[in-house]
């Protein structure tokens, strides 16, 4: 690009930033922005700052919300024996969209991951043992992807919360190995958790 467009550069620096998004994608994007009336380019500008200020996570599950507990934590009819634990909350989403599981969930944001530097300490496991502890929890159900870092998690957990007697599964890997659960469709879920095992 030539050196007058460095607004444009930036903008599409800026956009390659985001997950799946390419040079060539942020180069489109950061056109078709730059064409775009000033109000839209503002409404969307606020939108963004808007959203990333009110967005939190839940106090009780780290899964997004506006308030202090998400829609799923507030509601009463929910199976409060049952915890299906997940990587990150884009993960409850995809596990909702099945509309079969009716429990509730926490959000480790994270796997362990040593190559990367992410142990323990590092992901939500800690407020999940005390959920155990506070709870009258009777099951716990491991959806983390099926790839190397989701099955060390999910091993690892199995080992921490088996001596506190609340049975472990591990949702059926008809979620296909190295796949990420968002992009699973809600027949796929459905039957990864009725498939689920205990670990």
């Amino acid at each position: 690009m030539s050196e007058g467009l460095g607004p444009i550069n930036n903008i599409a620096a800026e956009l390659a930033k985001l997950p799946s998004i390419g040079r060539k994608s942020a180069q489109r994007l950061a056109y078709h922005i730059i064409s775009m009336p000033v109000e839209s380019v503002q409404a969307l500008s606020d939108a963004l700052i808007e959203g990333r200020r009110a967005v939190r996570f839940c106090q009780v599950c780290g899964n997004y919300t506006v308030g202090e507990l998400c829609s799923v934590c507030a509601d009463e009819k929910r199976d409060r024996t049952k915890i299906c634990v997940v990587r990150d909350p884009r993960d409850v989403a995809a596990m909702e969209r099945m509309h079969d599981y009716h429990g509730l969930y926490h959000v480790l944001h994270g796997v362990l991951s040593p190559m990367d530097g992410v142990g323990p300490g590092d992901i939500r496991i800690r407020e999940l043992l005390t959920r155990l502890h506070d709870q009258e929890v009777t099951e716990v159900i491991i959806a983390t992807n099926p790839d190397i870092e989701g099955e060390a998690t999910a091993a690892y957990l199995a080992r921490l919360i088996k001596p506190l007697n609340v049975r472990v599964t591990r949702i059926a890997h008809g979620v296909p190995v190295g796949s990420d659960l968002e992009y699973a469709d809600e027949v796929t879920l459905s039957k990864a958790m009725e498939g689920r095992r205990e670990l």
